[in-house]
């Protein structure tokens, strides 16, 4: 008969097959993402391993330039003397500078009156800058608003709806902050995000007063744009502009070129270090030459992940979290040009004069709160436990004489036993023996001695008694020379443990017997030495500090053993593990099967060392007999008094100590460092960095560019000339420095200066910087959109139409020009 269910049945079992098939599915989308991570966090534990072994290199280094600086200069005491206590000597606190917060600004209402003071042919200036984009009207002094090339857009499920945050607003909170996303690519000028870059335009448009209901925007807009910009993306912001916003004209200018011309230039050298590329442009006769133009990658972003990644090899373990903005606040306020670079880089850690040169940045910590004591408290803790100190001594004293007097009672009561025994017959003394435990008269014997042997001991220090050397005489042991069989079960066994006594007495007659021989070599040496320093003291001088060196390597191969055995992947750390695999079996490499093999493993006494080498790699027995620290003081304790050019600070101990560790400057500055301070724990000191960092533009090798400096691009510039019979040194009258970047205290000085030794002589070399470096290049846009001719070199919306996107017209100030 067919079950009712059947069909249901059928039903959940295709069901739960289709689940189980689905399931399948998952694990093996699961186990493809996994083996993803995996391979991802093989290349993070690379360059993880990559960073420890730079650190490493980097520490091995420091450490021996400063050894090195420090045995060069052993011969004048007093000034190493006074040194070391210039360095010793307390210093006042250190300036410190707050790491800079989220950018985030509060609500500021903006003026929107701009609009209804506008005409239709009152321009919109907008500097599409890749830090921060500027916008306002041509008529204005500055820029109305400013903010990041940033958007965070999410889903904010409270309300159901999907928010946006622009510019500031961004860092808004933690939310937010995880949601930003820029317009431009990573560390170019090129827009790569057009939905962001339309969020921004919103916003720009919003900010100045043009209404969502208005038709488009029905105003000209004014645009820079980088040099050399690709043509796709000028294209899309082209067709973004007159498409979606309704723009009636349009024109782009390089941002540069516009602050050349608000700041009075005709003919020189623009040299304009931006956010993320620097590029020297010569113009002649307010043209441009495009074709000589040249262009180093870097810039201000550059420079910034520049200093992020110096900051994280110096401080892998710090326990703050390093953002961009803090980054570029830590450029902006600590950096400079070096006028030598070479030679201060070489000083800049020296202890005169570090204090004023390393800038302390703190990080927000959480200090760890400790009750202070008053002195009083202190005195009265000190005193109640001075005075529960000397009850327990005083307690421990009267315990220790108690049972001194019970000593001496039980040895009275035992010597009265022993005499007791004398007359008795040997059933009498057997059980006058077992009354008290005792097998037979030599255990009585014994124990009389024992108690002896203690009482006088507990004498000596409890008592105050005089002192008796304790020498052990000789005892005897007469069963060793009876044959077993004329001996019963029990004088058997008492004859195995005179045997032990006997073994043990002489292990301890050998042993003060290889003592004594040994104070002997130890005599004898001494003596050779004393003979061999007084007969040739500098042949004895260079023994002295060739065993040294050598303690001195011996020091330092234990502890990078140390090291290498908390590393895995180090040498010794798997030939410690291979010594693990090979310690079950006699025949290392053959695999081992059950039953056919015997474990004779400790049979050997050689065979327990293998733990020592387990567990600290190998040497460890040599080191164990040897304390080469305690050696080593020895040593230097002969060539400090013996030779007068090792001094203190020439010893293993001053050269350690962090006054004289240049790592220890490098990392926290010339003030001791406490592990223990939270506060300390959250600081990072900048000093090489300040210099390091805007070098580049100088050195671009330094962080790894292969590409010349400006020094070199300059010179390239002038040297090759340009078409039509134009004079290339003419321009070097004028070189005109533009963009945050050349912002840096000492960076026309330090560029005039290096011009003027790759330059001809009679070349007049004159460097200026722009009134506002980051502001002049919005308004000289604004000031060009106000003119009248410029309304020339605008593209309408019917040339956009006729036309099509690509259609620019050439200006003076564009990448389209023509001289």
């Amino acid at each position: 008969m067919d079950s009712p269910h059947e069909h249901q049945q059928s039903l959940l079992l295709s069901r739960i097959i289709n689940n189980v098939e689905k399931l399948n599915e998952a694990v093996t989308l699961l186990n493809r993402n996994l083996q993803d991570i995996n391979i991802q966090n093989m290349n993070v534990e690379l360059v993880a391993q990559m960073f420890k072994n730079y650190r490493s290199n980097v520490l091995f280094h420091l450490e021996a330039i400063s050894m090195t600086v420090i045995s060069t200069h052993y011969i004048d005491t007093g000034s190493v003397s006074n040194r070391s206590d210039k360095r010793h000597s307390p210093k006042p606190p250190p300036r410190i500078w707050h790491a800079a917060e989220s950018p985030f600004k509060v609500y500021q209402r903006l003026p929107t009156d701009g609009y209804t003071s506008s005409s239709s042919s009152t321009a919109i200036v907008i500097d599409n800058g890749a830090s921060l984009l500027r916008a306002g009207w041509a008529f204005d002094k500055s820029p109305r608003i400013s903010f990041p090339a940033t958007v965070a857009r999410y889903r904010d499920r409270k309300i159901n709806r999907t928010v946006s945050y622009v510019g500031y607003n961004a860092f808004a909170d933690a939310t937010t902050r995880g949601q930003i996303r820029n317009a431009f690519e990573p560390g170019t000028n090129i827009v790569g995000n057009w939905d962001v870059m339309e969020g921004l335009l919103d916003y720009t448009f919003a900010s100045l007063g043009i209404s969502a209901q208005d038709e488009g925007v029905a105003r000209p807009i004014v645009m820079t744009e980088p040099v050399a910009n690709l043509g796709y993306s000028r294209r899309t912001m082209t067709e973004l502009l007159f498409e979606c916003y309704s723009a009636p004209s349009i024109a782009y200018g390089i941002d540069s070129l516009f602050s050349y011309r608000f700041n009075g230039g005709r003919n020189g050298l623009v040299v304009s270090s931006s956010h993320t590329a620097t590029h020297l442009i010569p113009v002649f006769d307010s043209k441009p030459v495009m074709s000589s133009a040249a262009r180093l990658n870097w810039g201000g972003s550059q420079g910034v992940d520049y200093l992020f990644k110096l900051l994280k090899l110096k401080y892998p373990t710090f326990p703050g979290k390093f953002t961009d903005y803090q980054m570029e606040d830590m450029i902006r306020e600590h950096c400079y040009i070096s006028t030598n670079f070479h030679r201060e880089i070489g000083t800049f850690l020296d202890w005169s004069g570090l204090e004023d040169r390393d800038h302390v940045i703190q990080y927000p910590f959480t200090e760890q709160v400790i009750i202070g004591k008053s002195e009083e408290e202190l005195m009265r803790i000190a005193e109640r436990k001075k005075e529960s100190g000397r009850r327990l001594q005083e307690q421990a004293a009267k315990m220790r004489l108690e049972k001194l007097i019970r000593k001496e009672q039980t040895l009275e009561y035992y010597k009265d036993l022993q005499q007791r025994l004398i007359d008795q017959t040997k059933k009498e003394m057997k059980r006058l023996l077992d009354d008290d435990e005792f097998k037979d008269e030599n255990q009585l014997e014994k124990a009389i001695q024992d108690l002896e042997k203690s009482i006088r001991k507990a004498r000596n220090k409890d008592v105050d008694g005089p002192e008796h050397p304790d020498d052990e005489a000789e005892p005897s042991y007469p069963l060793l020379s009876v044959a077993d069989d004329q001996l019963d079960e029990a004088r058997l066994k008492e004859k195995r443990h005179q045997r032990l006594m006997k073994s043990g007495y002489d292990a301890r007659v050998r042993a003060k017997v290889e003592k004594e021989l040994e104070r002997a070599r130890i005599a004898e040496e001494e003596r050779r030495d004393n003979e061999h320093r007084e007969t040739d003291l500098q042949g004895w001088l260079e023994d002295r500090r060739s065993v040294r060196q050598t303690l001195l390597h011996r020091i330092k191969e234990r502890d990078r053993l140390k090291a290498d055995l908390g590393n895995r992947k180090s040498l010794a750390s798997q030939m410690r593990m291979k010594t693990l695999a090979n310690l079950a079996s006699d025949q290392p490499g053959k695999k081992r099967r059950r039953g056919l093999d015997d474990d004779n493993f400790g049979a050997n006494d050689d065979d327990w060392g293998v733990y020592r080498a387990v567990a600290m790699g190998e040497h460890s027995e040599d080191e164990e007999e040897e304390d080469l620290g305690a050696g080593l003081k020895g040593v230097e304790a002969q060539l400090l008094k013996y030779d007068p050019t090792f001094n203190e600070s020439s010893t293993l101990e001053a050269q350690s100590d962090w006054t004289q560790s240049l790592m220890h400057g490098f990392l926290r500055g010339p003030r001791p460092f406490d592990p223990e301070s939270q506060q300390e724990a959250h600081q990072i000191h900048l000093n090489v960095e300040r210099i390091r960092v805007p070098e580049v533009v100088f050195q671009p090798s330094i962080a790894g560019l292969d590409q010349a400096g400006i020094v070199d691009i300059v010179a390239d510039i002038t040297n090759h000339g340009f078409a039509n019979s134009k004079d290339p040194v003419g321009i070097l009258g004028n070189i005109f420095l533009t963009g945050g970047n050349t912002m840096f205290a000492g960076f026309d000085e330090r560029l005039r200066r290096e011009l003027r030794t790759v330059l001809p002589v009679e070349a007049s070399i004159h460097v200026r910087m722009a009134s506002d470096p980051i502001l002049d290049a919005w308004k000289g846009a604004a000031q060009w959109a106000a003119d009248s001719e410029s309304f020339q070199s605008f593209v309408t919306h019917e040339e956009y139409q006729e036309k099509g996107a690509d259609y620019v017209k050439e200006h003076k100030f564009g990448n389209a020009t023509a001289l």
